[in-house]
C-alpha cells in the first residue's frame, strides 16, 4: 500500500471512528472506568447538602464559620490495546476481514480514551511479540496506532496469547485498562490472564466469523491452515472431520469465555457482520 493510500484509509478510519467515540463512547468509556483515586482540589464554604464528613475542622476554625475539602476524580488513565495480528485475522467472508473490524474497534477505543485524555498504548502479537508502542497522549499517537494496525505486516502467522499478556505484565507496572482482540483461536493461557488480571482491568473482545463456526460439506478440498501456512486436502464430506472441527473450534470459543470470566476480566463476542457498536454500548452499560 503506498502512502497515499494509507493516508486515505487512516482518514477514512478516523473519520467513523472518531464520530463513534465523540457521540456514543466517550461518555460510557469514562463511566465504566473510573479514576485511579481522588484528589485534593480546594477550600470552599460548607453549602446545604454537603457532606458532614468532608468538613475541614482547621479552616472552620480559623473562619469560624464551616469549611469543606473538595476532591476530584485523578481521571487519567492508560489504555493498552493488545491487538491479534496472527493469519486467521486475515479470514473474511462477509465483505470484510476479520483484521478490518479490528482495526475499527481499536481506534474507537482509543479515541474514546482521547477524550477522556487519557494515555494509549498499543501491543501487536502473533506467538511473538510484533510491535510495541508505549503508551503516550494525543491525536498524532492514535493515527500512528490506526497506521501500523493497517499496515504492519506480522513475522509470524501463529498465536500465543499467554505470550502477549506474560509481556503485558512485564511492560506495565501501573494499573491500565486493557483491551485484548482478537478471535481467541488459542489455549494455554489460562495461568497469565489470571496474574496479569490481579493488576489489570482486562476485557478479552473476541472477533469472529460465522462461517468458522461449521464447516461445509463440500466433498475433497485443498484447506490453507491460515496460521501455519500449510495446505492439507481435507475430506469435508466427512461427518466426523466436520464434527471434530466443529469441537475444536468450541471448545476455543468456551476456553475463551470460561478463562477470562473465572478471572473476573470482561468478555464481548462480535461477529463480523453484527454492529460492534451495539456490543460495546451493551458491556459498557453492564459493568
Amino acid at each position: 500500500m503506498d502512502t497515499k493510500d494509507l493516508l486515505k484509509k487512516v482518514r477514512k478510519i478516523e473519520i467513523k471512528t472518531r464520530r463513534l467515540s465523540d457521540h456514543i463512547f466517550s461518555g460510557e468509556y469514562h463511566t465504566s472506568f473510573k479514576g485511579r483515586g481522588m484528589t485534593f482540589s480546594e477550600v470552599r464554604q460548607y453549602q446545604y447538602g454537603d457532606d458532614i464528613r468532608a468538613i475541614d475542622w482547621n479552616v472552620t476554625a480559623r473562619y469560624n464559620e464551616a469549611h469543606v475539602k473538595v476532591f476530584e476524580e485523578e481521571r487519567e488513565l492508560t489504555m493498552m490495546l493488545m491487538v491479534d495480528i496472527s493469519g486467521s485475522e486475515s479470514f473474511g467472508s462477509k465483505n470484510q476481514f476479520k483484521k478490518d473490524i479490528v482495526t475499527e474497534i481499536a481506534a474507537t477505543m482509543a479515541f474514546s480514551a482521547t477524550q477522556n485524555n487519557d494515555k494509549i498504548g498499543l501491543i501487536l502479537f502473533s506467538d511473538e511479540i510484533e510491535l510495541y508502542i508505549p503508551p503516550k497522549k494525543g491525536r498524532s499517537h492514535v493515527l500512528r496506532i490506526i497506521r501500523e494496525l493497517i499496515e504492519f505486516q506480522p513475522k509470524s502467522r501463529k498465536t500465543d496469547i499467554g505470550q502477549a499478556l506474560k509481556f503485558l505484565s512485564g511492560t506495565q507496572k501501573k494499573k491500565a485498562i486493557v483491551f485484548v482482540i482478537s478471535d481467541f483461536m488459542s489455549e494455554d493461557y489460562e495461568h497469565t490472564l489470571k496474574i496479569a488480571a490481579k493488576k489489570h482491568d482486562i476485557t478479552g473482545i473476541r472477533v469472529y466469523d460465522i462461517r468458522e463456526e461449521k464447516m461445509p460439506d463440500l466433498g475433497m478440498v485443498s484447506m490453507l491452515d491460515a496460521e501455519t501456512g500449510a495446505i492439507e486436502l481435507i475430506n469435508t464430506g466427512s461427518k466426523a472431520v466436520r464434527m471434530n472441527y466443529e469441537k475444536q473450534y468450541h471448545d476455543k470459543v468456551n476456553y475463551f469465555k470460561e478463562t477470562f470470566s473465572k478471572s473476573g476480566s470482561g468478555v464481548v463476542n462480535t461477529r463480523v457482520d453484527e454492529s460492534y457498536v451495539t456490543k460495546l454500548l451493551s458491556y459498557f452499560k453492564s459493568r
